[in-house]
This record gives structure tokens, C-alpha cells and sequence, in this order.
């Protein structure tokens, strides 16, 4: 007998006798050993890593929690709870979710905007009355393979609790969106919003999950995190509890995500560049990244962020930009914005300091801080700069957009991938020869190609195709939707139901 079998028969005769092997004033026994019937050692408590025992830890308020723990012990209830539903009631819950944000658009877009201070408040109202765009139950088609050997059906299930972090470029909309594609999977959340737009997404869960406990029966379908942090974020990607991560977010929680032991959804950094060739319809060009990149002024990760011409064309492009309520600036005021919006790198190779203050904030307000003046109807800064510029490099997320001339159209998109940097996100063009539309689309490799668009029709906005608004790239999953967050399960009944 080893050390560990002897110690285990003293402690159970001694418990017999009525006494303890631990010492006076010993603290308890965070949780108690025990071998289950494989007699694999396990802990007793929550079976799924739930945190507090049921009955014990905080039941929230209606889905908003202080701690991780409870928060995904509440998910993990939920989750229980909602495999006893019918798809016809997630169907409920996602007509829920996009009939509130669509009736509500405007109080809960000024809530955001009023707390976030970044974009502009037009856009954050619509972008909650798009959710409605997002799909849900309807993507959930059963794969079928029938032959001489019987039937096989192959059908999605849901992975569990889905550790969520959402942005504060779009901290609701994101949320929401989320909601639909997850829980129209079958799974329930735990949610880490972004700390500077943590109220909106708290006052978002609040709504949902009563709505969601009226129409179904079930509280905590979304659990978030009332005040979050790194530490928080981090809690989530490690609970055991948590089964999946999506993170929508900057590269940081991106890597930290990626670190985690479990398969993770990330919507990585991009750069979007886009090329203007010759033969383009430079009236719509222009109209196009003007509608893309003074959209909630330029926050979205898809938005066109610096524009490479030919230069055959470039000075009747710069001429049609203005028409389209942009407004130029000369090298000097370039110069004088430059220097406000960026830091020098703090050392060789790394990225310029952007600043914080100049995100997401109207054409009109960057104009004012270099002195200038420009009409209120204003979208859009443009100009003419080298690609030395921190405009060109940079995923810059204000509304001014670097134009920089290319001798022709193979130059033009050689730049282009240059400055994507190989995050295989987004890149436009516009153009109306297809070799250079084709050339472009196989160099680039990215997730969203828009030809003679703005950004938005990547998503469905203007073009074919869905909304999301977690676009995964590094991960390679793309425009998320339900199928996403599935599991592929497979069953096959042998040499029966074939009835050909």
C-alpha cells in the first residue's frame, strides 16, 4: 500500500470514531476530493466548472453579474435549460433581439454614443436597426447522404457557453449581432465588453434577457460583466466553464484569445486600401469611399483607409471627391493634422502612438484643431500624401483618408498589399477591367474583396451576402454567422430507411 492509500483508510476509520485528521482552526477544504466510477480524481461541485454551487453563488440582474464565476454559472444554467427548447423558441429569441433594437434604435443609439463619444450618432442608430440583416435559425440546414448502406444526417449542436468580447467601435450592434448567430446555434453567452462601453451593453443585456424570460421562460441566455477588465477577460478565456471564445476586438485581447486552450473565433486588425484605376466610374468611385470611410467615421475594421490612384486619373478623382462632400487639404494642413493625430513610434519597427482623442471624431472637429474651418456638411478629410505618411500604415479610425498616386495599375495594387500588411481583411477597388479586378483579388488573399462598392457591401449593405459584425480573419472563419458557432454532429443508421 502507498502513502496515499494508507492516509485515506486512517481518515475513514477516524471518521468513524467521530474525529478529523485536520488540525483545530484548519480552514475548509476548498472543495472536496472524490473519484468518479472510471476513478478518474475529480473535485465536487458544478459539473461543467459553473463557479459557486447552484443555490449559492448571485443570481445577477437579469444577466448583468460582478464576477465571472456567477456569470457563467448563470450561462451554463441557461444553456441546460435552452437544449430542453424548440428551435421555434430560439426563433423567438432572435425575433426579440432584432425587433427591440430596431424599435429602439434611436434611445439605445444615443446611450452609446453619449457614453462612447465616438462616431456619429446617425450611424449608431442605424447600425442597430440593421441587426435585423443578421441570420439566424434559417442557416440551420441539416446535411443528408442516403445509398445502399442506409441514411447519415449530419446536423449542428451547439457548443455551450460562449465566451464573447465585443468593441467599443460598436459595442451594442456587436453584441446583438453575436446574440443572433449564437443563440440561434443553441448556445448561451458570457459576454467581456469593452470598459468604455460597458453601460450600453449592461442596458442591452438587461432588456433582452427580461424579454427573454417572458417570452420563454429562461433569465440568463446573455451574462455579462458589469465592470469589466483585462483581468476579467482573462478569467473568461481560462474558465473551463466557457467552451468557445469569439473576441471582436484590437490585436492585444486578439493574441490573448488565440492563447487560450480552446477554439476561439477572432475578427483580427485590418488596413483597407483601395485602388482606383483608369478605367473607373470616378463619380461613383468617389461617392463610394467617401460612403465607406466617413461611415460612423471610419470605426468599422472594413472602412477604406487610404486610397492608391493611377495617375492618369488622380487629379479628376481628387476633383470628384470634393463633389462627393469631401473636403481637400494642402500639404500643410496635412502636415499640421499628421502631427496631431500620431506620436513617433517609441522605437524602430514599432507602430506609430495614435491619438486616442481624434478616434472617431467628426471631419469637422479634426478640421478645427489644425485651425480650419469647413462646411457642417462635411464627411470626409482627404488629401494628397506620400506613403510615408502614418495615414497610409496605420488602421487609422477617423475620417480622413491619405490618396497617394500610382504609375499605373499594377503599381497601384502592388501598394495596396504592401499597406494591407498581409491581415488578409478587406481591399476595394474600382474599376471596369476584369484582369485587374481578378489580379488584385488573387494578390490580396483577403477575406472581403468589394469591386465598384463601398466597404459596406461586403456585409450585405448595398451588396449580396449577410451582416456581421464579427468579421474573423485570422481565424479564417470570415463573416460569422449560426454555423459558425456549431458543432458538426453525425449520425448513421446502417442498411435501413433507405426506401429507394
Amino acid at each position: 500500500m502507498n502513502e496515499t492509500a494508507i492516509r485515506a483508510v486512517v481518515e475513514e476509520v477516524l471518521s468513524k470514531l467521530g474525529k478529523s485528521t485536520k488540525p483545530a482552526g484548519a480552514a475548509p477544504a476548498a472543495a472536496e476530493s472524490k473519484s468518479s466510477p472510471n476513478g478518474i480524481p475529480v473535485k465536487s461541485g458544478p459539473a461543467i466548472g459553473g463557479g459557486s454551487a447552484p443555490g449559492t453563488r448571485s443570481t445577477g440582474n437579469y444577466g448583468v453579474f460582478q464576477n465571472v464565476d456567477d456569470a457563467v454559472g448563470a450561462a451554463n444554467d441557461a444553456f441546460i435549460q435552452l437544449k430542453k427548447k424548440t428551435i421555434a423558441d430560439r426563433a423567438k429569441i432572435l425575433n426579440i433581439v432584432k425587433t427591440m433594437c430596431e424599435q429602439q434604435a434611436e434611445e439605445l443609439g444615443r446611450l452609446e454614443f453619449e457614453e462612447t463619444k465616438i462616431g456619429r450618432l446617425d450611424h449608431k442608430i442605424e447600425k442597430l436597426k440593421i441587426i435585423k440583416l443578421v441570420p439566424g435559425t434559417e442557416f440551420l440546414k441539416s446535411n443528408t447522404y442516403s445509398g445502399d448502406h442506409g441514411l447519415t444526417i449530419e446536423e449542428y449542436a451547439p457548443f455551450g457557453v460562449i465566451g464573447a468580447i465585443t468593441p467599443v467601435t460598436h459595442s451594442l450592434p456587436t453584441l446583438a449581432g453575436n446574440i443572433v448567430n449564437m443563440v440561434a446555434a443553441g448556445n448561451t453567452m458570457v459576454v467581456n465588453p469593452h470598459p468604455s462601453g460597458a453601460r450600453i451593453a449592461c442596458e442591452g443585456v438587461r432588456r433582452f434577457n427580461k424579454a427573454f424570460a417572458e417570452a420563454i421562460g429562461i433569465e440568463n441566455i446573455v451574462t455579462i460583466i458589469e465592470k469589466p477588465t483585462i483581468e476579467s477577460a482573462d478569467q473568461i478565456f481560462q474558465h473551463r466553464g466557457v467552451r468557445m471564445l469569439c473576441v471582436t476586438g484590437g490585436p492585444a485581447v486578439a493574441r490573448a484569445a488565440l492563447g487560450a486552450r480552446k477554439k476561439a473565433v477572432v475578427a483580427g486588425p485590418g488596413n483597407p486600401p483601395v485602388v482606383v484605376d483608369e478605367s473607373a466610374d470616378l463619380a461613383h468611385a468617389a461617392r463610394c469611399i467617401v460612403s465607406g470611410a466617413a461611415y460612423d467615421n471610419n470605426l468599422l475594421c472594413i472602412g477604406e483607409k487610404e486610397v492608391f490612384a493611377v495617375q492618369s486619373i488622380f487629379d479628376a478623382l481628387m476633383d470628384e471627391m470634393s463633389r462627393a462632400k469631401g473636403f481637400r487639404l494642402n500639404a500643410q494642413q496635412i502636415e499640421a493634422l499628421t502631427k496631431l493625430a500620431f506620436a513617433p513610434p517609441p522605437k524602430p519597427g514599432d507602430h506609430w502612438v495614435l491619438n486616442r482623442d481624434f478616434i472617431g471624431r467628426n471631419a469637422t472637429y479634426l478640421a478645427q484643431q489644425i485651425g480650419l474651418n469647413v462646411p457642417k456638411d462635411t464627411q470626409l478629410l482627404y488629401g494628397e500624401t506620400d506613403t510615408n505618411n502614418p495615414y497610409v500604415s496605420e488602421e487609422q479610425m477617423m475620417p480622413f483618408v491619405p490618396f497617394i498616386r500610382a504609375k499605373d495599375a499594377t503599381h497601384a495594387i502592388e501598394l495596396a498589399h504592401e499597406y494591407e500588411h498581409g491581415y488578409r481583411h478587406t481591399a476595394i477597388i474600382h474599376s471596369r477591367n476584369v484582369r485587374n479586378m481578378t489580379t488584385m483579388g488573387r494578390l490580396m488573399d483577403t477575406t472581403l474583396f468589394v469591386k465598384n462598392g463601398p466597404s459596406m457591401a461586403g456585409l450585405g449593405l448595398g451588396g449580396e451576402g449577410y451582416l456581421s459584425f464579427s468579421v474573423a480573419t485570422p481565424t479564417g472563419e470570415g463573416v460569422t454567422n449560426p454555423l459558425t458557432f456549431c458543432r458538426v454532429r453525425r449520425c448513421s443508421l446502417v442498411d435501413e430507411l433507405r426506401v429507394v
